[in-house]
């Protein structure tokens, strides 16, 4: 439907009016999302965007310049897109690393320690079982003289303990550990050292040439104590032993069957 002025002669529409109706024309395609463009003059001499007048709507035409500088804006955009991507992605490789990094070294302390628990474990079973090991007091020695034995030599009339054949100067060992509560004359029995044993049983070494050991001294199983000898009330060296349930005299028990019940083989 046409419309008519009412000279009755047509006119091209004034400047103004043909701007107005261009920029709501270009609202309008805008708004719908389209991109319009019809044929005209594709580049301005200069370069710039310049407008062509259709008829219809207005056609917005841009340079080679201004295309460029659009593309290169858009390509700097993405490479700083890119490179913030490729930026997280490395912070969060290296926050992955540094988490395995961590756990492995935790998993490594783990096992070191329990590796080291378990030495100080063996250790210490070994030094318990070490602790609890008898001897012999004089190693590969024999007993001359057993237990209870009768004879006018002893003022109770019989031996309270047992002799074990040794020269003078033969190393004497502490049967196991306990303390030295007794290192001196002894009278009869000379030089001697008593013991109380760990398991709360005391021994006694007797006749020896030298003592090796004082008062209060802890000895462990197998420890010289001293030199074996012919001091005190006898006839010739060797060393006297006995088992005791107290440190005085008269408490005595079978020194060989007390070896035997620790394991001790003679």
């Amino acid at each position: 439907m046409a419309f008519t002025r009412p000279t009755g002669k047509h006119r091209r529409p004034s400047r103004a009016v043909r701007v107005g109706a261009n920029v709501a024309g270009i609202a309008t395609l805008t708004a719908a999302g389209a991109v319009a463009g019809v044929a005209g003059p594709a580049f301005a001499s200069d370069g710039a965007p310049h407008t062509e007048d259709t008829g219809l709507t207005q056609a917005i035409v841009i340079g080679d310049d201004t295309a460029d500088r659009v593309d290169a804006q858009a390509e700097t955009q993405r490479s700083a897109a890119d490179e913030a991507t490729a930026r997280l992605q490395a912070e969060t490789a290296a926050k992955k690393q540094a988490a395995d990094a961590k756990r492995h070294a935790d998993e490594a302390k783990r096992k070191a320690d329990a590796e080291r628990a378990a030495k100080e474990r063996a250790a210490r079973d070994e030094e318990r079982k070490r602790l609890n090991t008898f001897v012999m007091p004089i190693e590969g020695s024999y007993v001359s003289t057993g237990y209870k034995a009768s004879s006018s030599l002893w003022s109770s009339g019989s031996h309270t303990g047992v002799d074990f054949h040794a020269e003078t100067g033969t190393s004497v060992h502490a049967v196991g550990a306990g303390t030295i509560v007794e290192a001196g004359w002894g009278g009869a029995y000379g030089n001697n050292v008593v013991i109380q044993m760990s398991d709360g049983t005391f021994t006694q070494y007797g006749h020896l040439s030298s003592i090796d050991v004082s008062v209060g001294q802890a000895v462990t199983p197998g420890q010289q104590i001293g030199l074996s000898g012919a001091t005190g009330n006898v006839t010739g060296p060797h060393l006297h032993f006995e088992a005791r349930t107290t440190a005085q005299y008269g408490s005595d028990i079978d020194p060989v069957a007390y070896l035997r019940a620790h394991g001790v083989d003679l």
